[in-house]
């Protein structure tokens, strides 16, 4: 397998020579058609960029103000889930190979799995106590340190994309991301510095990129049981990329365009004898696409970052919340005895239902983190 390793190039011609990869990667041996070989990428941008997920509006997910006047580049990815800030101390995983014709969405999970071993496998090496979660999370006691996206190119091939968080500056990227919080406070970034984590943190102490970088490698090696042989772009993947990036990555046609489904930001609290529940989600059509519990009450470490995770890109019916909600207390009902259940599902439903009453009349349920060419999945 190839490994490319570069830290200069743009959003634009990164994401461009990703898709172009994929697409040539799933030709196989057909000699009629320029194809590539399975490549892994690991990379960071020249600059900090925010790029959000396939079907996602840059309108929902970033200050676009703030973005311009600190010179900050937006694009679009092919592949699906939620928007990131890359820069210096974000690591890009891009790992392009044929795929197989049973691989579409009801596989999601399995590949999912399959692709992120590599990445379970570097971090748990430096100690990090990594494991992939529900949809397209890797966490560490249940706080997120890694997304995950997939797209398959209309001739089969695979692209799983991982931004791998080295370290992090919250306050700067909660001026970048948009969160279901209005204001940017205090009481914010730390609710937010408690949901996810670094490799910095976990390990703590300092670690350069290079360093993570090269346990990544080493991790999928181990997994996938090849060997990684450093190379570039060949010249005829630079032409064929560079069009692409010309195209498609650097037109207002593909980072700009909207989808039916406007998000909606919705917040509810309720007082209970152990302590307030402050509840506050995004909606996108039928999903709960973010969600933070907060409140003065009592839980055990990760507990609740635990019941975010597992409702993030969940139904918003009531019935699966319960249901979810259920088997989370099932397991963990000593870390959550002072959050009582049933006032925090109706504190859940209330901050759902006004965000309905936010949102616009379009309804379509929202896209997820697998792409295909027939469309996108949760």
């Amino acid at each position: 397998m190839r490994l490319i390793t570069d830290d200069s190039v743009t959003a634009s011609f990164g994401l461009a020579a990703d898709e172009c990869l994929a697409a040539r990667v799933g030709v196989g041996e057909r000699r009629d058609v320029a194809c590539s070989v399975p490549t892994l990428r690991l990379y960071t941008y020249r600059s900090h960029c925010a790029l959000v997920g396939r079907f996602q509006n840059l309108e929902n997910e970033v200050h676009r103000a703030y973005c311009a006047e600190h010179n900050l580049s937006l694009n679009r990815r092919p592949t699906g889930g939620g928007a990131i800030l890359m820069g210096d101390d974000q690591l890009g995983v891009a790992l392009t190979i044929p795929g197989t014709a049973d691989d579409s969405y009801s596989r999601a999970r399995e590949l999912m799995t399959q692709f992120s071993s590599g990445v379970v496998h570097g971090l748990q090496s430096l100690g990090v106590a990594a494991s992939f979660r529900r949809k397209n999370d890797i966490e560490v006691n249940g706080r997120k340190i890694v997304g995950l996206g997939i797209y398959r190119a209309p001739k089969g091939g695979l692209l799983f994309h991982a931004s791998l968080l080295v370290g992090v500056d919250i306050p700067f990227m909660l001026r970048v991301l948009k969160t279901p919080f209005e204001k940017i406070s205090d009481k914010e970034i730390d609710t937010v510095a408690d949901r996810i984590t670094t490799v910095r943190r976990e390990i703590g102490r300092e670690i350069t990129v290079d360093e993570v970088r090269a346990r990544v490698a080493e991790g999928y090696a181990a997994t996938f049981g090849v060997s990684l042989n450093g190379g570039g772009f060949s010249d005829d993947e630079c032409v064929a990329i560079t069009k692409l990036e010309r195209g498609k990555y650097l037109t207002a046609e593909w980072v700009d365009q909207t989808t039916a489904v406007p998000d909606a930001q919705g917040s509810a609290k309720i007082k209970t004898p152990n302590g307030l529940i402050d509840v506050r989600l995004t909606l996108a059509g039928n999903t709960i696409k973010a969600i933070m519990i907060g409140g003065d009450f009592f839980a055990a470490e990760g507990a609740v970052a635990d019941l975010e995770s597992t409702l993030r890109w969940h139904s918003a019916d009531p019935k699966a919340v319960v249901a979810t909600l259920e088997s989370v207390y099932a397991k963990r009902a000593n870390d959550l005895a002072s959050l009582p259940f049933d006032p925090l599902t109706q504190t859940i439903q209330q901050a759902v239902r006004r965000a309905r009453v936010a949102e616009s009349a379009s309804r379509a349920d929202p896209y997820g983190c697998f792409v295909t060419p027939e469309g996108a999945h949760v």
